[in-house]
């Protein structure tokens, strides 16, 4: 991932020594048991924990001649273990170390992602109770529909919020397994109860069934997790691109002292941030299809998917985090225009209440064929111009004797605000 979009957290947790790092913890585990087994010295199993490191300028000489990535990192490490290194990598397969040092990662990463979307959960669910009564017109096809409160719409990502949180909570312990079964799955050197006491220590669960490599479908569920996150991330990202159109004006993201809409225009405060979430959802999508495109290896395994994983984990949880971050960010310091929303809803001459008239009618009796266009006729005349819906419903005879002091109740633009506290008691922690 370019750095633009690569936070620090996740830069140091997918670097060349971190990843490294991991796969040096793995070996030095599997040698720490073998050694409880009596398979390998005790003290040369001390002496390699002591002094195992590698040198990344060593690693690439090695690969630029094997050509394979972890047989140089074993031979960097081996200099500097001296006669211990032949304990080294004993009844391992490569993916043995990669995949169950790729679970180490996930998972952090995961953690990480987890940490920033409560965050996001309780941003939003902050700003749901503080707007529970801040009418707005809602909208359905980018028209007026009916009234709603804005604290209504946020809750709306709270609860998504929640199912993500849940989400992301299972995916990581879909990838928190391991495996040390060698070339193909069947145990010819590590034993089964061997395999279990390493991973325990690196806080993993055993792959039931492996191939030489963990089975994939595990990786497309978290990426695909990961894409549910940035879906979240960009519905509230476009409802603030739409609510800030010049048209609209009920709602802007953060403008900061100094900032700069345009280079031409110095009149602009464009929804930048929002856009850029926007657009990085498109590539957690793509990841999340490749992730897909990865669970059909040949037999036991072929190495397609490798190349890929190389690039969408590493930037699949950066975009992550980071989206996640930015829209943290617009909710907490966002700008609300409470007065255009209320005028907005005042502006539309009652017409959001054209569906509560319809029922209203058909409550009292009126249920015919021609009701919804006697109703859709005041509603189109209203939006024409002149007298509003309820003035041209009350020139209606037939409307004034089927509904009578009722008519008035129906066109309050404030009877939502009676039942916010239904959200209100569904969101809460």
């Amino acid at each position: 991932m370019i750095s633009r979009y690569s936070p620090p957290e996740m830069a140091n947790l997918w670097s060349d020594d971190a990843r490294w790092n991991r796969w040096l913890d793995v070996e030095l585990s599997v040698s720490e048991v073998l050694a409880e087994d009596g398979l390998v010295p005790m003290d040369a199993v001390a002496r390699m924990r002591a002094n195992a490191s590698f040198d990344a300028a060593a690693i690439a000489r090695y690969e630029a001649v094997s050509r394979h990535d972890v047989i140089a990192f074993t031979q960097s490490v081996g200099d500097s273990l001296g006669p211990d290194k032949r304990f080294l990598h004993m009844g391992l397969t490569s993916y043995d170390v990669v995949d169950t040092a790729l679970s180490l990662a996930l998972v952090e990463a995961g953690k990480l992602i987890l940490v920033k979307l409560q965050e996001l959960r309780d941003a939003l669910y902050d700003q749901a109770l503080k707007h529970k009564l801040t009418l707005m017109p809602g909208r359905t096809h980018g028209v007026h529909a009916e009234t709603i409160t804005f604290g209504w719409v946020l809750a709306g990502y709270v609860t998504e919020a929640d199912r993500s949180l849940k989400r992301l909570t299972d995916a990581i312990d879909e990838v928190c397994y391991g495996k040390l079964s060698g070339a193909v799955g069947t145990y010819p050197s590590i034993s089964p109860e061997q395999e279990r006491r390493v991973l325990d220590r690196l806080g993993l669960k055993a792959e039931p069934i492996a191939t030489q490599v963990i089975p994939r479908d595990r990786h497309a569920h978290y990426v695909g997790v990961l894409a549910l996150v940035a879906g979240l991330c960009e519905r509230l990202a476009l409802e603030i691109r739409l609510l800030a159109h010049s048209e609209v004006e009920e709602l802007y993201e953060p403008f900061k002292e100094g900032q700069r809409g345009s280079s031409a225009m110095p009149h602009k405060k464009n929804p930048v941030t929002a856009e850029n979430i926007c657009g990085l959802a498109r590539l957690m999508r793509g990841y999340a299809s490749a992730a897909l495109e990865n669970v059909a290896l040949w037999h036991e395994r072929d190495i397609s998917h490798s190349s890929v994983e190389r690039v969408i984990f590493p930037d699949a949880t950066s975009l992550a985090f980071y989206m996640l971050d930015k829209s943290v960010w617009m909710v907490s310091e966002w700008r609300v225009d409470v007065e255009k929303m209320r005028m907005d809803v005042k502006r539309d001459r009652g017409l959001m209440q054209s569906g509560q008239l319809l029922t209203g009618l058909r409550l009292a009796g009126i249920d015919d064929d021609d009701i919804y266009k006697r109703v859709q006729l005041l509603a189109l005349a209203a939006r024409a111009g002149g007298a509003t819906i309820l003035e041209r419903a009350k020139a209606d005879a037939g409307i004034v004797a089927a509904l009578g002091d009722k008519l008035e109740a129906i066109f309050d633009d404030e009877a939502v605000l009676g039942r916010t506290e239904v959200f209100v008691n569904r969101i809460k922690s």
